[in-house]
């Protein structure tokens, strides 16, 4: 009878969290993150504290002219053979050039002295003028220290 009562409970307990997952916040679509104060300061323009579907457009559309402005930048700077791509030997140098780029960067406004930057240390830097990279600024960049790169849920070994 102990061992039918503690399948029971199991099964209740699994119920009740598969429901409370299924449940959303009021508003939220699924799988939607929370938007940024800056970016609703800047594309939220009926101030409803949303962006409905015109606003998220415009914001798509600035995201994608940096990223081609950004592109742009790095052939300009990375290209020598000016083919408008770049080959082994460019992606090695603009990656070189990059992680001299952290280095620097982390020397000068790791205030903490933890090897990365905050929030707090990014918006300082950005504040100061530098152009800081979107993705994680500790030693090995996006690898961190160790260069093993970020875990990604996958199959295990051996499949």
């Amino acid at each position: 009878m102990k061992t039918k009562s503690t399948w029971i409970a199991i099964a209740l307990a699994a119920i009740t969290g598969a429901t409370a997952q299924n449940e959303k916040p009021e508003g939220k679509r699924p799988g939607s993150r929370d938007i940024p104060p800056a970016v609703l300061e800047k594309f939220d323009a009926d101030k409803d504290g949303k962006l409905d579907e015109e606003e998220r457009k415009a914001a798509r559309a600035e995201m994608q002219a940096k990223r081609e402005e950004a592109r742009k930048k790095m052939l300009e700077e990375f290209d020598a053979n000016d083919d408008g791509k770049l080959d082994e030997a460019e992606k090695k140098a603009m990656h070189e050039a990059m992680k001299a780029k952290r280095a620097a960067l982390v020397a000068k406004y790791d205030s903490d002295g933890d090897g990365k930057l905050s929030r707090e240390e990014i918006k300082a830097a950005r504040d100061a003028g530098e152009e800081v990279p979107m993705h994680p600024m500790g030693p090995g960049g996006r690898k961190g220290p160790h260069g093993e790169g970020r875990k990604r849920p996958g199959p295990p070994a051996g499949e």
